[in-house]
């Protein structure tokens, strides 16, 4: 790009830049010297507590509600044939509300055919907080508070200091603003902290109606007669890109990635209908899944966390749980499906899906609409969960572990990362809990 015109865009972009301020990058100098497995990483988080019997197991009602009905509800995902009877996890036939009608596969080949699945793996801690900072932090700090930033480092930081990265090629992309998800794209840990920290969003508060209704048709508030809409407009800001007390948070963008990122969100709200949503996208999970292929599309991030967490109403619904897992396999097989079409990201990415924890293996005294119980989480049942590997040098038709030999963590996402990017080397053990390891180690 020539000097002028390079000038030229700075000046546009300063004169309507969004909220993330600039900082100079600092890091590495260079990238780390180390082989990469695959240029892209899509780490994809099965928040809010996923049962062991329902999915991996394949269990569906049996071990649940005490009647004899198996069946593989996670079809794209593992191998194994699908209930035949009793069949309430799909789309609605001819009876509203009975979810009768299964969604169609996706993939020609599973999950389980194409890469590694880990049958057993253990998380960090039975709680949704706890897991998902083990996932992203990989340790099992119990002294983590909620509500607060990070204490020891993300795998953003990681990746954006030794590999160099800017601001835009590390996406957080959550499910939403409740509770301490958008907290968690940076630590405040010294030796890494803000200025490593990933850009976060989440697409259905930002593309919701508060959305539209603050940010699509955005103006210039008179300061004298129009305070009252700025400071609610303010406080959307805050929420959704994640302000810390009274300053912005100061992710450094520059000035050029803050005028994409503005022109990204421009683009999304006026073409609301171009988003590549899953072909089943009535839940918040698969409307998730649809935005995060829009910024894949448009930034290629490196490092890409997408956030998913619509199974835990199975804290009092058990149904709408078992549809909310076969969504979420639904989803994850469109964007594998779809990342295949998107340039420098297609043959050369690899996808790793972890829950953060599991779910009790008795029931709580809640019953649903068809009368099945319901399940909490918060005994050793709970710490049980799967995981799941497929890309670029994975191998592939690979299922290991087993109950009585579980072969992995929940923490050992973030050095698996590492290890893709080969950074593995660079990451603080000190920082990490004692047994993680990568899971290509793992095999």
């Amino acid at each position: 790009m020539k000097r002028r015109k390079f000038i030229t865009n700075v000046v546009k972009a300063s004169t309507a830049s969004i909220v993330m301020p600039y900082i100079l990058p600092t890091g590495r100098l260079f990238a780390a010297a180390g082989s990469q497995m695959a240029d892209h990483v899509v780490f994809v988080l099965f928040a809010g507590g996923m049962r062991q019997q329902e999915t991996i197991l394949q269990r569906y009602l049996d071990d649940s509600q005490g009647v004899n009905f198996p069946g593989n509800i996670m079809y794209n995902l593992f191998n194994g044939a699908a209930p035949t009877d009793k069949i309430v996890y799909g789309t609605d036939g001819a009876v509203p509300g009975l979810g009768d009608v299964p969604i169609p596969k996706i993939l020609s080949q599973t999950f389980q055919q194409q890469g590694t699945i880990f049958k057993e793996m253990r998380s960090a801690t039975t709680g949704h907080y706890g897991g998902l900072n083990g996932l992203l932090q990989g340790n099992t700090l119990s002294s983590q508070g909620l509500k607060r930033k990070p204490i020891n480092p993300t795998i953003f930081e990681y990746v954006r200091k030794h590999l160099n990265l800017k601001a835009t090629d590390t996406w957080f992309i959550g499910n939403g603003i409740m509770n301490s998800v958008p907290l968690l794209n940076y630590s405040l840990n010294e030796d890494y902290g803000v200025k490593y920290g990933a850009n976060f969003i989440a697409p259905n508060v930002v593309f919701g109606n508060d959305g539209q209704k603050h940010l699509s048709n955005a103006k210039v508030y008179d300061q004298v007669d129009e305070l009252e809409p700025m400071y609610k407009t303010k406080e959307f800001l805050d929420n959704v890109w994640g302000t810390v007390g009274s300053g912005l948070v100061t992710i450094d963008n520059t000035e050029q990635e803050k005028y994409d990122i503005k022109e990204f969100l421009k683009y999304m709200y006026a073409n609301p209908s171009a988003v590549d949503m899953p072909a089943v996208s009535d839940n918040g999970d698969a409307t998730t899944i649809g935005y995060a292929l829009e910024i894949m599309k448009w930034f290629k991030p490196k490092l890409s966390v997408v956030n998913l967490n619509n199974v835990d109403v199975c804290h009092s619904n058990f149904t709408s749980y078992l549809r909310a897992v076969h969504r979420a396999d639904h989803s994850l097989a469109h964007l594998w499906d779809k990342i295949q079409s998107i340039p420098s990201m297609a043959g050369n990415t690899i996808m790793i899906a972890i829950p953060e924890c599991g779910r009790n293996l008795d029931s709580n005294a809640i019953h649903d609409f068809n009368d099945f119980y319901a399940f909490d989480h918060s005994d050793q049942n709970a710490r049980r969960i799967f995981g799941m590997m497929v890309g670029k040098n994975v191998p592939a038709n690979n299922l290991v572990g087993s109950e009585n030999n579980p072969i992995g963590n929940a923490t050992d996402g973030v050095l698996t990362i590492a290890d893709i990017f080969g950074i593995k080397g660079q990451i603080p053990t000190q920082y990490l809990a004692a047994n993680s390891m990568s899971m290509f180690d793992n095999l």
